[in-house]
């Protein structure tokens, strides 16, 4: 068993995404707290987005589920259907392989933090409708997994 407090795991703020798109995401502040538990099976984040800031590029997951629960501030949730803002204890569910692209945008004036749980398959891929990049599968074990959608390196 390992027990520690949000407070032991270090905030760490930017994105891996390539220059071009990272720019709305560079103000998310991430806790990341399942290598702190020696966790390996599925993530889990503490996020806190500052005002004007983004979960990370609108995306959907070919292998990864993911969770979200809101548990302070607003955000406005972003999907192919359209907006809806998202309030503490709010839960939201991405199930793998729909492609119904999403992220979260803080467009309010003071930080939302949210809890985010997702599997973490060596399969999965990542699909970035609105801009031109996609992730190929092998990302947790590649950082550089970031490609153009014809497959070309950035």
């Amino acid at each position: 068993m390992i027990k520690f407090t949000l407070e032991d795991v270090e905030e760490t703020g930017g994105t891996g995404y390539p220059e071009e798109y990272g720019g709305p995401c560079l103000k998310r502040m991430v806790r990341r707290l399942a290598p702190a538990a020696q966790l390996t099976q599925f993530g889990v984040n503490i996020v806190r987005l500052t005002p004007g800031s983004w979960s990370g590029q609108r995306h959907w997951h070919s292998h990864e589920d993911e969770l979200v629960i809101m548990q302070e501030g607003e955000a406005t949730l972003v999907t192919d259907e359209g907006e809806q803002t998202v309030r503490p204890g709010d839960v939201i569910g991405f199930p793998a392989g729909v492609p119904n692209a999403h992220h979260l945008q803080n467009n309010g004036d003071k930080d939302c933090v949210f809890l985010v749980v997702g599997s973490r398959s060596d399969n999965d891929a990542a699909f970035y409708p609105d801009i031109d990049m996609q992730a190929q599968p092998g990302r947790y074990s590649n950082p550089d997994c970031f490609r153009r959608k014809d497959g070309s390196e950035f």
